[in-house]
Parts: structure tokens; sequence; C-alpha cells
């Protein structure tokens, strides 16, 4: 079997691995198994193409490896119920903790609502979402 076929299984191998894992640790391998087949095609021996294939690997997975990973990083985007945090809740009944009532409507849901600090806030004003807590949304009254 040709060392052509073997690098070429190589990145093939490394390529697939990556698609399944996304991990961004394959493709660096695999764009080592390229400079290892470019060194082969240059006609160097093998303990060349083998140097020539963890130098650019192991190159490429410390120095772009940890940009990559920064690029690609969740930008802190909030998702649903967390994008509610700071929002106003219309309260559709009174909040009592003592009595564990209180709903609230955001966003065109009703929810579960509990005060922080156990401030009572009545129905029909508004409140602001400081936390959620399971499925209740923890709110602050508006100091008027």
């Amino acid at each position: 079997m040709s060392l052509s076929v073997i690098w070429f299984a190589a990145f093939a191998v490394f390529v697939i691995i990556e698609a399944c894992t996304y991990q961004i640790v394959s493709i660096w391998l695999a764009i080592g198994a390229l400079g290892g087949f470019a060194a082969y095609c240059m006609g160097c021996e093998f303990y060349v193409q083998m140097i020539v294939f963890l130098v650019i690997s192991f190159a490429l997975l410390g120095l772009l490896r940890p940009v990559s990973l920064r690029l690609m990083k969740n930008k802190g985007i909030k998702t649903n119920a967390e994008s509610l945090i700071g929002k106003e809740v219309l309260i559709t009944e009174a909040v009592d903790n003592m009595r564990q009532t209180g709903k609230g409507k955001v966003g065109g849901m009703e929810w579960t609502v509990r005060s922080v600090g156990d401030e009572r806030v009545e129905a029909g004003v508004s409140a602001t979402v400081v936390r959620i807590e399971g499925v209740k949304l923890m709110v602050k009254g508006k100091e008027e």
C-alpha cells in the first residue's frame, strides 16, 4: 500500500472525527496529514514525513486552537427563560410569599411569581424579574 493512500486515509479519518465531535482537535491533525502528504510528494523519507506531520499538527493545535475556541465561544446571548431576567412582568395575581400566591405575565406567557425579600406586590402593577428559580420568576416590585 502506498504512503499516499495512508496519508489520504489519515486526513479523511481526522476530518470525519472532527465532524462528529466538534472539539477542534482533529482538524489540526488533518492539516498535519496534508503536510505529511506534501512531504511524501517531495520524495522525503517516512521519518521526515512524520516529523512534518507532528510539527504542523502540534503547532496548529497549540497556536490556533485557543484562538478558534475563543471565536466560536457563545457570545452570552440569553435564550429561553434566561432572557426574561431584567424584564418587566405585569402582576396578575398579588404576590405573597407567605401564602405562596402570585402570578404574572411577561412576553405573553403567564408565570408563577414570587418576590425577592418577601415583599408583597399587588396585582395590576409591574415588577422586574431578578432571577429564575425552577419555574418561578423571582421579582422585585417597582419603587414608586
